[in-house]
């Protein structure tokens, strides 16, 4: 199972931010994936991958890019000591 386009409310401090984050996929309530189609996998999207993480508690997400001649995927994990990339 999996939801598509998952709402994240930011709360900092308490307070909701009128921001929110968009997740592409939710798999399992656990798994963010986010998939693109572009030339290489940036540090943007980690970035980001890391905020979805934060806000939603999960613990893992996948960035997918088919834009590449191979696909190419990056695992994030984010354990209690801080975040941890792993590429495969």
């Amino acid at each position: 199972p999996y939801e598509r386009e998952k709402e994240y409310k930011v709360n900092y401090k308490d307070v909701i931010l009128p921001h929110k984050f968009y997740a592409d996929f939710i798999v399992f309530d656990k798994i963010i994936l986010e998939v693109k189609a572009v030339s290489g996998i940036s540090d943007e999207f980690g970035a980001l991958a890391i905020n979805y993480l934060k806000v939603s508690k999960n613990k893992l997400a996948l960035i997918v890019n088919f834009g590449e001649l191979k696909l190419n995927y990056k695992r994030i994990i984010l354990d209690k000591k801080g975040e941890q990339w792993n590429k495969k």
